[in-house]
């Protein structure tokens, strides 16, 4: 199904996605702050692992915990503000846009 301007009814309609970008952004960081906050509690249980391999294994086990919390967090943080912005621009927002005649437009519900 095409997208298509319910005024003129052209095919030539450019969809803006401002609040996926910044919602998108906004859960990156919130996500990898949260995701290296409990990463850092679970360092405790990657330092304890890493105990075996004794001080340079607590080191890289807590330090690796909390980076790839971070990293887990972050994108899992993106993918939801990029979902909820994506519906937000094309119900809420009126950020679809008709190419031939200029007419700003959201999705029906």
């Amino acid at each position: 199904m095409s997208l298509q301007c319910p005024r003129c009814h052209s095919p030539k309609v450019a969809s803006l996605h401002h609040a996926m970008k910044i919602a998108a952004a906004v859960g990156a960081v919130g996500g990898a702050a949260r995701g290296a906050s409990a990463a850092l509690a679970g360092g405790q249980a990657g330092a304890v692992i890493g105990a075996v391999a004794g001080p340079l294994g607590i080191a890289l086990g807590s330090v690796s915990g909390a980076i790839l919390g971070g990293l887990v967090g972050g994108a899992g943080g993106c993918a939801l503000g990029a979902q909820l912005g994506d519906k937000l621009d094309r119900h809420v927002l009126a950020n679809n846009l008709c190419l031939i005649c200029g007419h700003r437009f959201n999705l029906p519900a």
